[in-house]
């Protein structure tokens, strides 16, 4: 199996990230990402519920 270079590039990259500052910030940032696409999610399916009575 062969590896793109951009992709092994990419893997240490983020490996000699990780060793400097540690997981932390990133899943910080993914957690306040996931909740927001889940917010954002959530409004945009329950606003077609919304009644119209005119």
């Amino acid at each position: 199996m062969e590896h793109h270079p951009a992709v092994v590039r990419l893997a240490e990259a983020a490996n000699t990230t990780a060793q400097h500052q540690g997981s932390g910030d990133l899943l910080r940032i993914v957690l306040i990402v996931m909740v927001l696409g889940c917010v954002l999610t959530g409004w945009f399916l329950l606003r077609g519920y919304k009644r119209n009575d005119d």
